[in-house]
């Protein structure tokens, strides 16, 4: 697939999803950019880099050519070996796929701030701090950031997002607010567990920004960056905010302690400086321009045609 002069091209798995979509929109909007989007779903190309085969990845990487190739697929959910399978696996035989095939391109995989786990309160997380995941997911999401660090340590030009709590348009189940909308569109009362822990919530947009200055700043990066709000919010500030919103006389009630593994994380803030002085990115939209965009989204995609 030769490319235009002057054209960069973009190779960007998971286009579909929650993050990915949002990727999307912001590689596109580069001057003469190529974006070839891999997916399960219809997109440039079909394939699911959960069961691609070594073979498979490193013909796609040989025929596209690409200046970056950023990786938005995940799981967030499911059995340890499906988990395994999409966060570590993938990652490994992408990176493989990257020596043999396109050793020259940028890689920007999309980490996950669950690789930490419990960290004492009141202090930002830098990339520095010692991960000690609580959850298979966050286990997994290590992994992959670990082979995604050994490559760069072995001179690939790679780097790991460590992406904070997402929040915003086009928010999954996979996401709190995503299942706090689920729960608003129900009616009746919010249950929700955990309410006095404290997260760093990141507008799904700045993310993309950040992915996109990842995939395209000049010089080296470091293999880890944090890329979060920079600010700690109670679960419930979150969740009291996005019902003001949408359905303000909605009671929202404490459900308890959430589950061990949920439980143990009590207090996440990202360090953002890193990503400030590599990438020339900072956040840039507040959580409640989030909830309501998240809330906008949501009514605009389930309006019925009249």
């Amino acid at each position: 697939m030769p490319k235009g002069i002057g054209m960069s091209r973009y190779l960007l798995f998971g286009g579909t999803g929650f993050i990915g979509e949002h990727v999307r929109a912001g590689l596109t909007a580069i001057r003469d950019a190529e974006v070839v989007v891999v997916s399960r779903e219809t997109m440039s190309r079909t394939m699911d880099l959960s069961s691609a085969g070594q073979r498979q990845l490193t013909d796609l990487l040989y025929e596209t050519a690409p200046a970056a190739i950023v990786n938005c697929v995940g799981a967030t959910t499911g059995d340890p070996l499906t988990m395994t399978q999409a966060n570590v696996v993938a990652v490994g035989r992408l990176l493989t796929a990257v020596a043999r095939a396109a050793p020259r391109s940028r890689v920007v995989h999309l980490g996950s701030a669950a690789e930490y786990g419990a960290v004492p309160e009141g202090l930002p997380i830098d990339e520095t701090v010692e991960c000690h995941p609580v959850s298979h997911y966050g286990m997994t999401k290590l992994a992959g950031t670990e082979l995604v660090r050994a490559a760069a340590g072995d001179g690939m030009d790679a780097v790991s997002l460590r992406v904070f709590n997402p929040v915003g348009p086009g928010a999954t189940l996979g996401t709190l607010a995503g299942r706090l909308v689920a729960r608003l569109s129900e009616g009746g009362d919010v249950r929700i567990a955990g309410l006095h822990h404290s997260r760093d919530f990141v507008d799904v947009r700045d993310v993309a920004d950040a992915v996109v200055a990842a995939a395209t700043v000049r010089g080296g990066l470091p293999p880890v960056l944090n890329i979060g709000s920079g600010r700690a919010t109670a679960v419930r500030d979150l969740v009291e905010s996005l019902v003001a919103i949408a359905a303000p006389d909605t009671r929202v009630v404490a459900d308890g302690e959430p589950d061990a593994k949920s439980a143990a994380v009590t207090w996440q803030c990202a360090d953002v400086t890193a990503a400030a002085h590599t990438l020339g990115w900072k956040p840039s939209l507040d959580l409640s321009t989030s909830l309501a965009d998240l809330w906008a989204a949501h009514l605009t995609a389930n309006v019925t045609p009249g």
